[in-house]
């Protein structure tokens, strides 16, 4: 089994700071990917729907391919600075140069010239963050195998990242309207550059001040098929699988319409501006709830599971008010229903490390980086059919660019942001209150693997 360095398990605060300062990265390079690229490339660099549809689900078939491949590679990792360290160092320069490429728009280009360009760059950008987000995910489970501390290690990283985020989809569209007064592509661009140094430096941070604690033993080559079977034994990772695929679908959907709807169906761009600023607080206090909603369930799953249910009631309220008649029930609701996403957003994360203890004492076999690469692939799985869903419908009832919509997609991008993602929500909270790993059942099976002890 793998062991600890550290007997008591306890991690440094500034060890914690500094892994929640890698989602801060994270987050200014993906978050503004999954909030921006979609508008970016219909709007400002000119590609229709159907291609940014098309593209969503092709890029799937790419991770799928890739994403298992880099978990596997971050296992076999052998450095002086441990497995998943030395890819933060290395590869975060990279994707952030891939990140600024992408939103290097040329829309006096042909069609045919963009959707290549799209591809091509969109498709290493993923790749790029594969590499990133994959060892920094699987390296909260090799700093340390205390419970607790990987709930609080967890939080440590939700706060950091509801932060960033809130900072994002607050000075954003600023941002973006400062820098391109003459042209919106340069505007752009000019923010990727900036994000993408954020990115970059996070990652360094996180690489400079975290340490991997537990020492995986060595062992022979395993095949996929072998990595494959032994994963669908592991029935709390299958749970959490699922979970994560209802959240890239249900999250990046709504995140991709986001600014269509305040466009569009409010009328005006910049109460996205005004309705950030209105949730970044509920949302940070929201990710720091986790720990005493955890302490008080014992369960993380079903600590989950709550604050989806209520994330999901709250949204499908927000379908009765909009900005220009009830601007401040309807800020109020997106404020509510922010705190209780953070708190699901901590929880689902913080699940996945006790998954791999729990699969090791199922199977004998540990493969961390295995395990969360499949964790990457289902979110993008779901974030690609909802945001390839959204383009497709969006593109099938006439949406066109820079203009009045019609009543049918003004209608479906209400929908994208209320009704639908609400009643996803709900969906998910009844996957993940099967969730069974409670923090005792946790406690008994690492003792199990101290004393070599099997399920």
């Amino acid at each position: 089994m793998g062991s600890s360095n550290n007997s008591n398990g306890k991690v440094p605060l500034i060890s914690k700071i500094a892994y929640g300062f890698g989602d801060v990265g994270c987050n200014f390079s993906w978050m503004f990917v999954s909030n921006f690229l979609m508008i970016f490339y219909t709007d400002v660099f000119g590609i229709s729907m159907a291609a940014v549809s098309a593209l969503m689900l092709f890029s799937r078939f790419w991770d799928a391919i890739n994403d298992p491949i880099v978990g596997g590679l971050t296992d076999k990792t052998k450095s002086r600075w441990g497995r998943y360290r030395p890819w933060l160092m290395i590869a975060a320069p990279i994707t952030a140069v891939l990140l600024i490429m992408t939103f290097w728009a040329r829309p006096d280009w042909p069609q045919t010239g963009k959707i290549i360009y799209m591809v091509i760059t969109y498709c290493l950008l993923v790749l790029g963050y594969t590499c990133v987000n994959i060892p920094y995910g699987t390296l909260c489970g090799a700093m340390t195998q205390d419970i607790d501390e990987r709930a609080k290690i967890n939080t440590s990283r939700s706060v950091a990242a509801m932060i960033a985020i809130g900072m994002l989809n607050i000075i954003t569209v600023p941002l973006i309207s400062k820098f391109g007064s003459s042209s919106p592509k340069i505007g752009y661009l000019t923010v990727a550059i900036i994000y993408g140094c954020i990115f970059a430096a996070c990652h360094f941070f996180c690489f400079a001040k975290t340490k991997e604690a537990v020492e995986t033993p060595e062992k022979e080559k395993i095949s996929v098929k072998v990595q494959i079977k032994a994963v669908m034994q592991n029935k709390p990772y299958i749970l959490a699988l699922i979970g994560q695929i209802l959240f890239g679908f249900t999250l990046y959907g709504r995140n991709a319409d986001v600014l269509y709807y305040f466009t569009y169906v409010e009328g005006d761009a910049s109460y996205y501006t005004t309705y950030s600023m209105c949730i970044i607080i509920p949302s940070i206090i929201g990710a720091a709830c986790f720990q005493p909603v955890f302490k008080k369930l014992n369960n993380k799953g079903r600590t989950a599971s709550i604050f989806a249910l209520l994330t999901g009631i709250s949204m499908l309220f927000m379908f009765l008010f909009n900005v220009k008649e009830a601007p401040i029930v309807f800020y109020a609701l997106s404020g509510v229903t922010q705190f209780f996403f953070s708190g699901f957003n901590t929880a689902i994360y913080a699940i996945i490390p006790d998954c791999v203890e729990y699969g090791e004492w199922k199977t004998g076999l540990r493969n961390d980086g295995f395990q969360y690469a499949f964790i990457s692939l289902g979110n993008k799985i779901g974030m690609a059919i909802g945001t390839a869903l959204l383009a497709g419908l969006l593109g099938k009832y006439g949406y066109v660019a820079n203009q009045q919509q019609n009543s049918q997609v003004l209608s479906i991008m209400k929908h994208a942001f209320t009704t639908i993602p609400g009643t996803l929500w709900i969906v998910t909270a009844i996957v993940l209150f099967f969730y069974r790993l409670n923090k005792k059942r946790y406690n008994e099976i690492m003792e199990d693997l101290k004393n070599g002890k099997k399920g």
